[in-house]
């Protein structure tokens, strides 16, 4: 499974200052009525019927232009059924318009893919970027178009200000957010917990009650996949947000403050309180520092009650795993929300994939209109292991409760979320595996007493990587 950034990586620089207070609600109440810990999410298991009574409207909301002959190619990373469900995507709307559309699998970083195509003078009419990065790279190189007016329209009926923020670059709007992730989720196995006589924790606190409780059982708590540094960035993120709060992360992301600040300190202190204990990991520091994050999330699902680990964190798109584990989103593998830390509110950490026009085209435009419309997101909903930020998408869309409540959840944050801090970085900082912050914090791993080594090394891969 590919790095799940886009949809794991998403940041939000500003203009998300919404009520806090609605989303944490909004999760309390998910966690209240078990919305949280239901059936299976994508990727293959059971689909849950919707809520009686309700359904996707039915009919087109979206008007499209007739485009009889031609010919338009996407590129995205996607591979497998998230391919394969983006592409009945594209049938409809080559039954809506009468266009012809071929995916394009794109390597990753998809910004050098597309640097080749442009340069042989074949790029695709739309592509798909996985971090804001790469869309800011992609405008400064001229390779982008602005969004049309009928797309416009379409972001200004569905999309909050944040998102369409995360799609602008000085002003001009250049990006539809097609797919997003919720990246502030826990997956547990509920036979651990039980067999431990753990409830799912609320506060950091409580969750490193969690883990003693779990380790002092014979079960480690928490599966940590650090041989891709990518997670270790979330899990930073995550800790971050809630404890620093939105303003500060904002700074941080965009390295207005150093990462040898205060607030740095705290966060990898509080991460050093769970990563110190080779008791809480599966396998250790070293065992974590070898598992890669498909690993991480099968072995927390697969031993009985007795697994390697009894929690792994991520995104919405563990589901994809736990599938092929014989474990049942809902009943063995449960979810509950990134718990608050110090005293701060739940993160909502975020990540999305951005579709962008690379030629000036017609039919370029419409599927930019089309993937803005609810249209577009419900058919890949329908499908699971996918979560639309479009605020118009019916709930009854997505195949389980699961994913309904994740979704919601994302609707409810409103602009009160935070894209990937790591995704809005340059990739040389926040997106090269071995290199930056990926390398500096499974560093931190191996030596989570190290804080200060920890923030020196990533202050200054930072200053290298932002020229500051």
């Amino acid at each position: 499974m590919r790095r799940e950034h886009g949809t794991g990586h998403t940041e939000a620089s500003g203009g998300r200052r919404g009520s806090r207070r609605t989303r944490a609600h909004a999760w309390a109440a998910l966690v209240a009525t078990g919305a949280l810990a239901l059936t299976a999410c994508g990727g293959g298991g059971d689909k849950a019927d919707p809520p009686a009574g309700s359904g996707p409207s039915a009919g087109p909301r979206v008007a499209l232009p007739q485009l009889t002959g031609e010919k338009l190619e996407v590129a995205a990373v996607w591979t497998g059924p998230e391919q394969a469900n983006f592409t009945k995507v594209l049938k409809e709307f080559e039954k809506r318009t009468g266009a012809t559309v071929t995916f394009v699998p794109a390597q990753d970083p998809i910004v050098t893919f597309l640097g080749s195509k442009i340069a042989g003078g074949q790029p695709p009419d739309v592509a798909l970027l996985p971090q804001v990065g790469a869309l800011v790279s992609a405008v400064r190189n001229k390779w982008v178009q602005p969004v049309g007016p009928e797309a416009k329209a379409e972001l200004e009926k569905n999309y909050s200000q944040g998102w369409k923020t995360l799609g602008a670059v000085d002003g001009t709007q250049y990006g539809v957010y097609y797919k997003a992730a919720n990246k502030s989720l826990v997956w547990y196995n509920a036979k651990a917990f039980e067999a431990a006589g753990v409830q799912p924790p609320k506060t950091w606190k409580d969750l490193i009650t969690a883990a003693d409780t779990l380790s002092a059982s014979g079960t480690p708590a928490v599966s940590v996949a650090g041989a891709d540094g990518w997670t270790l960035t979330d899990w930073f993120e995550n800790v971050y947000l809630s404890q620093a709060g939105p303003e500060k992360y904002d700074k941080l992301a965009k390295h207005e403050i150093k990462w040898t600040d205060d607030s740095v300190k705290q966060a990898l202190t509080t991460l050093g309180e769970l990563f110190g204990r080779k008791d809480y990991l599966a396998g250790g520091q070293s065992g974590a520092l070898a598992t890669e994050f498909p690993k991480s999330v099968t072995q927390t699902f697969t031993g009985g009650d007795r697994p390697a680990a009894a929690m792994v964190f991520e995104g919405d798109f563990v589901a994809v795993n736990i599938a092929q584990t014989e474990a049942k989103v809902g009943k063995e593998a449960l979810v509950f929300p990134f718990p608050a830390v110090g005293g701060g509110k739940a993160p909502v950490v975020s990540g999305g994939d951005v579709a962008v026009a690379l030629k000036p085209s017609k039919g370029a435009q419409a599927l930019l209109t089309f993937l803005a419309s609810p249209d577009a997101a419900e058919i890949q909903a329908r499908e699971g292991g996918f979560i639309s930020p479009n605020k118009s998408v019916d709930p009854a869309a997505y195949p389980n409760d699961i994913q309904r409540g994740i979704a919601k959840a994302l609707i409810a944050a409103g602009d009160d979320f935070r894209f990937d801090m790591s995704d809005q970085a340059p990739a040389a900082f926040g997106g090269t595996p071995g290199a930056g912050e990926w390398k500096d914090l499974q560093d931190f791993l191996a030596n989570p007493s190290d804080v200060a080594g920890a923030q020196a090394k990533l202050e200054a891969d930072a200053a290298k990587a932002f020229g500051n």
